[in-house]
């Protein structure tokens, strides 16, 4: 269950990955005026669908969430995932509309940063607007990391990209970097990778009987990242993907 005590940035385990990253403590509590913090979502509820209007940013609190587009036809696809102090949202400051729906993968809580009063302080505070830069630079790297796993053509690098994508992204929150739960159901994760249900079951499976992983349920044990990431290529990605680890 999620604390609702309300936690002041400064407070906040997560300031160091999120917006008050490089700010000082007087700017710190200017950004904390304009925040509201702690809105509860339960599973599967919306924050935001695709082409709402944006008049605010999200910052994951706690919980995690899915985001994707839905076609003609109904048929969902999954676009990506977000962990606690990455920033939603920031695909709907171009054009002022969100370009997907998010909803929330478990019972999770977002601090909304309305986005006008936000502009307002990013000119007043120089070392914010350096750090939305920062947080933006870093969702073009992740797009690019996706990029790279759906290249693969290989569901067993598929895989194995994906775990260790979310290693690091654990491992940047101070989580441990072998062991943590999938909050995304595995349909979720088939859609995103572009893999069945019936694929993505036979490679956790096949990743466990080789003594890679270890499965119990939604918890995943790495047991050798080396020979996780051994699987991925060609060379070029290997390389790319060592500093993840």
């Amino acid at each position: 269950m999620i604390n609702t005590i309300t936690t002041t940035c400064l407070d906040c385990r997560l300031s160091d990955l999120c917006l008050p990253h490089g700010l000082d403590i007087s700017e710190i509590e200017t950004l904390e005026i304009i925040i509201r913090k702690n809105r509860l979502l339960q599973t599967g509820e919306i924050l935001y669908a695709k082409n709402d209007k944006c008049l605010s940013l999200f910052a994951v609190k706690s919980g995690s969430f899915r985001r994707f587009i839905t076609n003609e036809q109904g048929v969902e696809q999954t676009m990506g995932f977000y962990l606690p102090s990455e920033i939603m949202g920031l695909d709907a400051l171009f054009e002022g509309k969100f370009g997907y729906h998010v909803t929330a993968l478990e019972t999770s809580s977002v601090c909304e940063l309305p986005l006008s009063r936000l502009n307002e302080l990013c000119i007043q505070i120089p070392s914010l607007q350096h750090q939305l830069n920062r947080i933006l630079s870093k969702e073009i790297g992740d797009i690019h990391q996706q990029l790279t796993i759906l290249g693969n053509t290989s569901a067993k690098a598929k895989m194995a990209m994906f775990l260790l994508m979310l290693s690091r992204r654990y491992a940047s929150l101070g989580y441990s970097n072998t062991t943590f739960n999938l909050s995304m159901r595995r349909q979720d994760i088939g859609n995103f990778l572009g893999l069945s249900n019936e694929s993505i079951s036979r490679q956790l499976t096949a990743l466990s009987r080789d003594k890679i992983i270890t499965v119990q349920q939604r918890a995943i044990h790495i047991l050798d990242l080396n020979l996780l990431q051994s699987i991925i290529v060609p060379e070029s990605i290997k390389c790319e993907m060592h500093s993840l680890c």
